[in-house]
């Protein structure tokens, strides 16, 4: 499985959320035929780089994609929503370095630097909640709850307790939470990408459905948003107040609602 061939001028790029907004493992397939149809033709017509861009780690999502049975690989991928990494024609993927190592770096001196907040939260969360305290490679300080309004509880609990620590931001996703650095997010990494093809914010397009997508659905980000039916309310309000649009269509037949909307047939 590799890329679709290169545009010799890429001049749009599209963004994808994976779980809940692409692809839904209820469905057969979990992601739609169209789906690929419609990618084929935006290269054809726009020129258009795609990518995932997700809270899965690399292992995590390519486990996905041959599940989804993808016919292509996407041209790119966010995964633990900063990291970003391009196929290479061996099959492997490659990082993009200089933006992993400087994400990396930065999150590993904000974090030593409030270890001791950190340490704090995580004594409120487990004395409180019956939420799991994580940590481990490439995921140094996250949570799960055990359920979703246990989550806010938490959510509610902790922006206090960082509020004078503008650097220190998280990601969230249902029952999953992960801390990290407010400047290495979903939208950041999307706007990388577009600098590195020398496209403008006018030419990005990008539709998630949770607390996670929503750097990457800011105007700041993406000229272009969208959510699916089934996004959390908050998603849909935040694309609603920006001008963007609330497919009809839930998961994967949303995205290809989404597209259509955004690129009509020539």
């Amino acid at each position: 499985m590799n890329p679709l061939p290169t545009p010799p001028l890429p001049n749009a790029v599209l963004s994808f959320d994976f779980d809940g907004t692409l692809h839904d493992p209820a469905s057969d397939p979990p992601v739609p035929e169209e789906f690929f149809e419609v990618i084929r033709e935006l290269r054809t017509d726009h020129h258009a780089l795609w990518g995932i861009n997700t809270g899965r780690s690399l292992e995590h999502l390519l486990e996905g994609l041959r599940e989804s049975r993808f016919p292509f690989l996407p041209d790119w991928v966010v995964a633990r929503e900063r990291e970003i990494h391009q196929p290479h024609l061996s099959g492997r993927w490659l990082p993009h370095l200089p933006w992993n190592q400087r994400c990396e770096r930065e999150i590993q001196t904000l974090f030593k630097r409030l270890k001791g907040l950190l340490e704090q939260i995580r004594r409120d969360i487990e004395q409180h909640t019956g939420a799991q305290w994580l940590a481990m490679e490439g995921e140094p300080a996250g949570l799960v709850s055990r359920t979703e309004e246990e989550m806010e509880w938490i959510v509610s609990h902790i922006t206090p307790m960082v509020a004078n620590e503008p650097q220190l931001a998280w990601q969230r996703n249902s029952i999953y939470l992960r801390f990290g650095h407010r400047d290495f997010q979903k939208g950041s990494s999307l706007g990388e990408i577009a600098r590195l093809h020398h496209l403008p914010v006018a030419r990005c397009f990008a539709i998630g459905d949770s607390h996670n997508d929503m750097e990457m659905l800011d105007a700041s980000h993406a000229g272009m948003a969208a959510c699916p039916a089934n996004a959390v309310p908050e998603v849909v309000a935040h694309v609603t107040a920006r001008g963007g649009i609330v497919t009809k269509g839930i998961h994967g037949e949303g995205v290809v609602e989404a597209l259509r909307h955004f690129f009509p047939r020539k």
